[in-house]
């Protein structure tokens, strides 16, 4: 008695769309944080540089006003530390794991030693010689 091929597939279909859910929820999700920094962007900074160049054209921008704009745009970057731990969980991680303000109680603190190590690329290295590659 031989089971038919059919009984086999959908399972494989259901974990197929079950894995392109997953991937499709993540694009999801680094799309609108990268529209949301863009967005930000944009809408600090698009001012500036529009009136910096009215400026240049014709100069009458008043001073203050241009003060103004600069201010913006540097809210801008000042708001990109709080928007990256709001949307990317590696990120907020990163943070906790390096920031003592940010870590979770319980966590174990890094020490320089090891945080030098992984920066240097001067850990410790099998030997590499040509007798051992071939």
């Amino acid at each position: 008695l031989q089971v038919p091929c059919a009984l086999s597939q959908p399972a494989a279909g259901s974990e197929s769309r079950r894995f392109a859910n997953k991937h499709s929820k993540k694009a999801l999700k680094a799309s609108l944080t990268l529209g949301i920094l863009l967005g930000m962007f944009f809408v600090a900074w698009l001012p500036f540089f529009v009136t910096n160049v009215t400026q240049a054209v014709c100069g009458c921008v008043p001073a203050a006003f241009f003060d103004v704009l600069t201010w913006l745009g540097y809210c801008n970057s000042t708001m990109n530390p709080i928007i990256y731990p709001l949307f990317m969980r590696d990120f907020k991680r990163a943070m906790g794991k390096y920031l003592p303000c940010c870590r979770r109680t319980g966590e174990p603190r890094p020490s320089a030693i090891s945080l030098s190590m992984r920066n240097s690329n001067s850990g410790p290295r099998a030997a590499t010689s040509l007798k051992n590659v071939l």
